[in-house]
């Protein structure tokens, strides 16, 4: 039986990504903050770890408790909207804490264990935001793009070791928690200079009809760059998503 470790599977992508791969009879490790929260049911083949992406002992703890893990799924991420000059510094070093520098200390420390073995599999979510600027979303949209270049980068230094890397990059998912969770950050990040801005941006996505991304849309994709060695590096996942790619 193979094992997917999956960050951030509290709500959302990484929710329905370990019940996804529950079905399909693998052993899951779904990690998250505060495992005491979690909702996912009871399964036997499923194990709950706490996991701060931002802490070391934390990472190192879990993936000693993991054990041998043939596919991680880097997806534990928090969003963050509003204009560069609003947005404090160590805001921004939180956001890049979490979706860059989390994801790469998380490969680093299960990347060993793969090397060893010469086979595994590395999987990065990302957003479909770095594929068409977007006003307001440049710190985010930033601390994304840096992923996706590490992990093109990352998949030439691992081709010699039979170790995959992609990307999935995921659209807009009003149907998640991920906007609501963001909210708290994003206290006076729009200067009153950009409010005309920010309105402007507010009504459109209010008033939008196009195509959204659902957590069955990004558990897909998952699956196939898990278990498809002909899947490609880049995997956008939504309608939304495919369209703009």
């Amino acid at each position: 039986m193979k094992t997917v470790l999956i960050t951030g599977c509290s709500s959302g992508f990484g929710f329905d990504a370990a019940d996804y791969f529950l079905a399909r009879d693998w052993r899951v490790v779904a990690t998250m903050r505060t495992p005491a929260k979690s909702t996912l049911p009871p399964h036997p083949h499923l194990t709950v770890l706490a996991l701060d992406v931002t802490d070391a002992a934390s990472i190192a703890a879990a993936v000693e408790v993991a054990g041998p893990v043939d596919v991680l799924i880097n997806n534990a991420g928090i969003g963050l909207l509003g204009a560069v000059e609003g947005i404090s510094m160590p805001l921004v070093r939180e956001v890049f804490e979490t979706n860059t520098f989390g994801t790469i200390a998380m490969i680093q420390a299960v990347l060993p264990q793969m090397r060893a073995r010469r086979a595994g599999v590395i999987i990065n979510v990302t957003s479909s935001v770095t594929l068409l600027p977007l006003p307001l979303l440049a710190v985010y949209t930033a601390s994304k793009a840096a992923v996706n270049a590490l992990t093109e980068c990352l998949a030439l230094e691992l081709e010699q070791f039979n170790v995959r890397t992609h990307i999935v990059l995921p659209g807009r998912a009003p149907s998640t928690s991920f906007g609501a969770n963001a909210r708290p950050r994003m206290q006076d990040t729009i200067p009153p200079s950009y409010a005309e801005l920010a309105a402007s941006v507010f009504e459109n996505f209010a008033k939008s009809t196009e195509p959204v991304t659902y957590s069955h849309d990004v558990s897909d994709a998952l699956w196939r760059a898990a278990t498809d060695p002909a899947s490609p590096l880049r995997m956008p996942a939504g309608a939304d998503a495919v369209a703009l790619s």
